[in-house]
């Protein structure tokens, strides 16, 4: 049984997986935030131990050097917050001794996502179901943090009956190595040498991978089996349909969404832009006759979510056709994940 403590002003903030990608850019973003930390400790396995990572300071804690600790149990002694980026199997191994230390695991694996007393939450789109913890909240799938973003807004205008959305993702989705494949790529490839697979099955410089995780028995990629019951769960509407299709592309670290919405009632491209533009998390590039398009390439290390080619849908009867953008490190998951904190704030 989880035994809540009450949140402090300034928790201690565990780092969890502090060496990889998403771990570097939470160090970023508790800084950027300046969240009102009395203490962030970086944990990583045995190997990375003794390592150092710069930081920047936020709240209490100094900026300088953090010197990386190997992640055991004993080490989320008094943690009220850890934010995890390790993988599955990782968080699995250390939930019991994170909530037996009192603390909230907010872990941006898909270990614990669709189980009943795990909230799955992005900020701008169900903040109150981090209330409900047990001692974990989920971060979601970069991808479907995307696509919610921007449908909340639209929700709010008519129900939703339908999206299909198509997914342009980036290398950083699947880590460091993976981004640092497709640059190895690319040189190869330029060089007119062979280009070496590791983190795909295929190489992903000058290429599109249409299968991103493992195959399920219905012919689906589990990708996009996460879009459709993740969207489901955040937006606490389980009559929604979603088809999606998600394919790997190389670019470095930025998402792209093809999406299609049907509503249940008349949405027109104006209320959509207007929608957006008063939403959270929502920036609106949107002038295609003068080249003016989220384009991943120019938004990495950015916050929102942008959208542009806006038009409507004539496919259906009430429909609306646009095209998303956003840095899958930041908002896909060390972004939401500190937002996430900062909603367990007193």
């Amino acid at each position: 049984m989880y035994a809540a403590k009450q949140m402090p002003a300034n928790p201690v903030v565990a780092v969890c997986g502090a060496t990889g990608a998403v771990g570097q850019e939470f160090l970023k973003v508790l800084s950027d935030v300046n969240f009102p930390a009395s203490e962030v400790r970086a944990l990583a396995s045995a190997k990375s131990a003794g390592k150092q990572l710069p930081f920047s300071g936020c709240g209490r804690a100094k900026a300088g050097k953090l010197v990386v600790r190997e992640m055991t149990s004993e080490a989320f002694e008094g943690v009220d917050i850890a934010l995890f980026s390790a993988g599955a199997q990782i968080s699995k191994q250390f939930r019991e001794a994170v909530v037996a230390a009192g603390a909230v695991m907010i872990d941006n694996s898909s270990a614990f996502r669709m189980e009943d007393d795990v909230p799955l939450v992005v900020p701008e789109v169900n903040p109150g179901d981090v209330k409900r913890h047990s001692g974990v909240i989920a971060n979601p799938n970069c991808s479907t943090i995307e696509m919610v973003v921007a449908l909340k807004p639209l929700a709010d205008l008519a129900p939703i009956k339908r999206v299909v959305v198509s997914t342009y993702q980036a290398a950083s989705g699947a880590g460091m190595p993976a981004m640092v494949e497709l640059y190895d790529q690319t040189r190869s490839y330029l060089d007119s040498m062979t280009m070496k697979a590791e983190a795909f099955a295929h190489p992903l410089a000058f290429n599109c991978i249409p299968k991103i995780d493992v195959m399920m028995e219905d012919g689906s990629a589990k990708e996009e089996w996460k879009m459709v019951v993740e969207t489901k769960k955040i937006m606490h509407a389980p009559e929604i349909g979603v088809s999606a299709t998600c394919v790997r592309v190389p670019v470095v670290r930025c998402h792209g969404e093809a999406v299609n919405v049907e509503f249940e009632a008349p949405v027109s491209v104006e209320a959509a832009r207007e929608a957006w533009k008063g939403a959270p998390m929502m920036e609106v590039f949107d002038d295609p006759e003068n080249e003016v398009y989220p384009m991943p390439g120019e938004l990495a290390g950015t916050d929102p979510v942008y959208v542009g080619r806006v038009r409507g849908d004539a496919s259906v009867e009430n429909g609306l056709s646009f095209w998303l953008v956003m840095d899958q490190i930041r908002k896909g998951a060390a972004l939401n994940a500190v937002q996430i904190a900062q909603l367990l704030l007193p």
